[in-house]
């Protein structure tokens, strides 16, 4: 038999977070996402474990005078969001975008489109999202990227209006808007002393 050849590479770039939402027949939800940041994390693993740690540390700042310094009763800015939307106390939706940077404003996006334009999850996840970056070529600041599927007008626009504008974001640079999952408890079936339906 033939033997495979192996040769070093450049792995793809590919995410590293995890999301799951699950809910149980009396409504109880867990909404859970896991994320190492930056690839390995923080490079460490526990002797006898086979994980390396998250590295979230990464996002606080040494300059005591920023917004995100390390001092007590702080935490870093992030993007370890998992969601739940509730209503009287009832659960609604259990919920989470992924997607790095994206993740705050992919969550508003999403839960725009249902609560607001009233879309089903599935279109909710669907739609075409707008991403605020700063962009690693200081003279650009901030960019606004916005996925295929919004119409050029809005481009042209929002160009008018003097904000950069990367449109339309395609193909696997549309990685940067980030994916989501989404269970809905469906309010017919989940009333008090029936099995919550999801």
């Amino acid at each position: 038999g033939e033997t495979a050849r192996r040769s070093d590479g450049q792995p793809a770039f590919c995410g590293d977070t995890v999301y799951f939402s699950v809910v149980d027949k009396d409504c109880n939800a867990a909404s859970f996402i896991n994320s190492n940041y930056m690839g390995f994390g923080s490079g460490l693993v526990p002797e006898g474990c086979g994980f390396s740690l998250q590295n979230r540390g990464n996002g606080f700042v040494l300059d005591p005078e920023h917004a995100n310094a390390l001092r007590p009763r702080k935490r870093p800015y992030h993007t370890i969001i998992p969601g739940m939307l509730t209503r009287d106390g009832a659960l609604v939706s259990s919920f989470g975008v992924m997607g790095g940077f994206m993740q705050p404003q992919g969550h508003v996006q999403v839960l725009m489109n249902m609560l607001q334009w009233g879309m089903d999850p599935q279109a909710a996840l669907d739609a075409p999202r707008i991403l605020l970056r700063v962009d690693d070529t200081p003279s650009r600041g901030l960019v606004v990227a916005l996925e295929d599927g919004i119409a050029p007008e809005v481009a042209a626009g929002l160009r008018a209006r003097g904000h950069v504008i990367e449109h339309p974001v395609q193909g696997d640079a549309r990685g940067m808007f980030g994916r989501g999952q989404i269970l809905v408890v469906d309010p017919t079936q989940s009333a008090p002393g029936r099995t919550c339906v999801a």
